[in-house]
C-alpha cells in the first residue's frame, strides 16, 4: 500500500471524483455526455468513447489535486492510456490524485427488498492487475430498497467478506450498501444499515482499513460514529439521483463526510463543446463539489 496516498485519502481536503460507468450505465453516460447510441456499433467502440470523456475530463486544467483527492475507475480506463501513461500512473504521477477501481461485477436480480453483488467470478485475476497499474483502493456496490433487516445484514456480510479480502491484498475498499433514495423506509433503513456497519467494524482486525461511500442520510451526521474507528480512513457520499445542488445541500449538513460523485459531477458536460465551456463547467462543478465537502 502506498503510504502517501493513505495518508491523503484519511487527511486531505478535497473530493472523489467517480468516473467508473462500466457496461450497463456507459450507453447513459454516454448519452448525457451527447453521445447516441448510433454512434457506436460494439461495446469496444462503446467503452473506447467513454474513455475519451473521462480522459478529457482527467486532463483538464480544472481537474486538479487542489480539489480532487481521488478518482475512481472502470477496469477498461485502468488499462487505457493518458498520453504514454496508464490511467492510474497518470493520475498520480501527473496530478497527485489517488486512484481506485470499481470492482464489482454488477447487481443480483433484486430479492427481498436488496440487490446484493453478482459473485466476484474473477476478484483475484482483477486484483492482480490492479497492483500491476498501481490501484490503491477498491469500490463495489449494493442496493437497499426496502426495510427488510435480515437483507440489509446479507448486504452488510458480504460487502465486509469481500472487503476484507480486498484489504489483504493490500487495497483499501469502499464499501458501498447504496440505500435508494425513493426508499419508501429510508430513514429506518439507513439507522439498521449503520447498526450493521459498526458490527462490521468491530470485527475488522485493526490494519483492514476501509471507506465507506454512503447514501446522503434522512438524519443529520447519523454515519459519523463510523469515523470512531481507527480502520475507517473515510466516508463519503454518492448523489444517487440527487441533482448536484440538492445531493450538496444534503452534504453540507454531514461533518466530515466528502462527495464522491459521478453524474453530478459530470451534469451539463457535451462531447459538442468547445474546451473553453468544458472547461469553464466543470471548474464550477468541481468548486460547487469541493466546497461541499470541506466547508462545513
Amino acid at each position: 500500500m502506498n503510504r502517501e496516498q493513505l495518508e491523503r485519502m484519511k487527511n486531505g481536503k478535497g473530493f472523489i471524483a467517480a468516473l467508473d460507468q462500466s457496461g450497463g450505465s456507459t450507453p447513459k453516460a454516454l448519452l448525457n455526455y451527447g453521445i447516441k447510441e448510433d454512434a457506436y456499433s460494439n461495446e469496444e467502440e462503446m467503452f473506447n468513447l467513454v474513455h475519451e470523456m473521462r480522459k478529457r475530463i482527467i486532463t483538464n486544467s480544472a481537474f486538479t489535486s487542489d480539489r480532487i483527492l481521488a478518482a475512481i475507475l472502470f477496469k477498461v480506463t485502468m488499462n487505457s492510456k493518458v498520453g504514454d501513461k496508464y490511467t492510474a500512473d497518470y493520475l498520480w504521477e501527473e496530478k497527485g490524485i489517488v486512484p481506485i477501481l470499481k470492482i464489482d461485477e454488477g447487481l443480483a436480480e433484486l430479492k427481498d427488498g436488496v440487490q446484493l453483488m453478482k459473485p466476484f467470478k474473477e476478484i483475484d485475476s482483477l486484483l492482480e492487475n490492479a497492483k500491476e497499474r498501481n490501484i490503491f483502493g477498491t469500490k463495489m456496490r449494493s442496493v437497499i430498497k426496502e426495510l427488510n433487516e435480515e437483507s440489509i445484514k446479507k448486504v452488510v456480510d458480504q460487502q465486509f467478506e469481500y472487503a476484507v479480502k480486498i484489504s489483504n491484498a493490500g487495497f483499501v475498499p469502499i464499501i458501498e450498501p447504496e440505500v435508494d433514495i425513493h426508499a419508501e423506509d429510508k430513514a429506518e433503513i439507513e439507522e439498521v444499515l449503520k447498526k450493521y456497519l459498526i458490527e462490521g467494524l468491530e470485527k475488522l482486525d485493526k490494519e483492514n482499513y476501509v471507506m465507506f461511500k454512503l447514501t446522503l442520510p434522512e438524519k443529520e451526521n447519523l454515519y459519523h460514529d463510523l469515523l470512531n474507528y481507527p480502520q475507517t480512513i473515510r466516508v463519503v457520499a454518492l448523489s444517487g439521483g440527487y441533482s448536484r445542488e440538492e445531493a450538496n445541500e444534503k452534504l453540507r449538513k454531514n461533518e466530515d463526510v466528502i462527495a464522491s460523485y459521478s453524474r453530478a459531477l459530470t451534469e451539463g458536460l457535451n462531447v459538442d463543446q468547445s474546451e473553453e465551456e468544458f472547461t469553464k463547467l466543470i471548474d464550477e462543478s468541481i468548486e460547487e463539489n469541493y466546497k461541499a465537502s470541506v466547508e462545513k
